[in-house]
């Protein structure tokens, strides 16, 4: 079978992207995989493939996209009916093609009219929508009046590492600051609560590391970020290659998230987490979840179970003091993060990918 994949922030090599990609990978050993893209040379698309996810895609052709706004409607309904399907990734936009469509929603889109007319109608032709949380599909099924499924993103889940486990807490996510300001992973919400405890010396011998995907144009507010925090026990690793953020994960004990924190989530859901590949790649690693109780967040960490979810600022700083100080809580918890993260695999996406591909 001839596929088609298209991105269209596929040089952000963001979350959305690794979840595309990953299909990719999946189908490349049994269907002719074409990912479309011309924004950037093929090699760079590979190389950071490479460099982010630790992804080979050298078996997937790259061709130019005919979903650029230059490209009327006939012929890219013409060029499209070269391929048996496309699985197309939204930003709101549905098209019109020659050939089985998958259209996948990364996250919900409260701004778009999603039951017009125009829209029913080309959903009309779509064979499959693919969401990647309960959470996303809650919102794109009452938004364009659908009936999606879920699959669930994968993670790549280390075990048996090498390194011993040290006093860290961590938190991984890209950085850029949002409409009030604040930055959209709330890496400066985290950095506040850790500072509050470390002035009350309610941590001893513990510090927090910030690992953060960052775009040149923010290097400036980055350093900004840093100089504030300077004489904190708080690092700050910027853009790291894969093998050194597999090392963190390894090393750290506790993982801290807060997206969607602050947030009026009810009229804006998309700014909570849509689903969390950072907390579950955490868990894998038998890091003991501490994040916001939003979004996509609430299907991976089962409160008190595998992880412990909260509300507000005192319950973040609560939560961690107890897992500092109690050293079996800490280890249960560990052991059923690790076990729970099995469950978003790489090999059960492929298979899932697969399921749903010959349906």
């Amino acid at each position: 079978m001839k596929v088609a994949i298209f991105d269209p922030y596929l040089d952000t090599m963001s979350g959305g992207e690794r979840y595309m990609l990953s299909i990719a990978l999946c189908l490349q050993n049994d269907h002719q995989v074409s990912i479309l893209w011309d924004k950037t040379p093929e090699d760079e698309i590979i190389s950071l493939a490479k460099k982010r996810f630790s992804y080979d895609l050298s078996q997937c052709n790259f061709v130019p996209s005919f979903f650029s706004p230059q490209i009327g409607t006939f012929a890219r309904y013409k060029k499209s009916k070269e391929f048996d399907l496309i699985i197309y990734l939204s930003d709101g936009s549905i098209p019109v093609v020659g050939c089985n469509l998958f259209i996948h929603f990364q996250s919900p889109m409260p701004w778009v009219k999603g039951r017009s007319l125009k829209n029913i109608i080309k959903l009309s032709r779509a064979k499959k929508i693919i969401c990647n949380s309960q959470f996303t599909k809650k919102y794109i099924d009452e938004l364009y009046g659908v009936r999606s499924i879920v699959l669930y993103p994968p993670v790549s889940i280390m075990e048996n590492s090498e390194f011993k486990k040290e006093n860290v807490v961590l938190n991984v996510g890209r950085f850029g600051v949002n409409h009030a300001g604040s930055s959209y992973k709330k890496q400066d919400i985290m950095a506040e609560v850790f500072k509050k405890m470390s002035d009350k010396n309610s941590i001893k011998q513990w510090k927090l590391v910030l690992v953060m995907s960052v775009h040149d144009q923010d290097m400036e507010r980055v350093e900004e970020f840093k100089k504030k925090y300077a004489g904190l026990p708080i690092d700050f690793v910027i853009n790291p290659d894969n093998d050194t953020l597999w090392e963190y994960y390894s090393r750290a004990k506790i993982y801290w998230h807060a997206a969607g924190f602050g947030e009026d989530i009810i009229n804006h859901p998309d700014r909570a987490e849509h689903f969390g590949i950072s907390t579950v790649e955490a868990m894998g690693a038998g890091v003991v979840p501490v994040v916001f109780e939003a979004g996509g967040q609430k299907e991976i960490v089962k409160n008190n179970e595998n992880g412990i979810l909260w509300k507000t600022n005192e319950e973040l700083e609560n939560a961690t003091i107890q897992l500092m100080n109690d050293a079996n809580l800490l280890s249960k918890l560990s052991k059923r993060a690790a076990s729970d993260a099995k469950f978003f695999s790489i090999d059960t996406f492929c298979q899932n990918v697969q399921t749903v591909v010959q349906k």
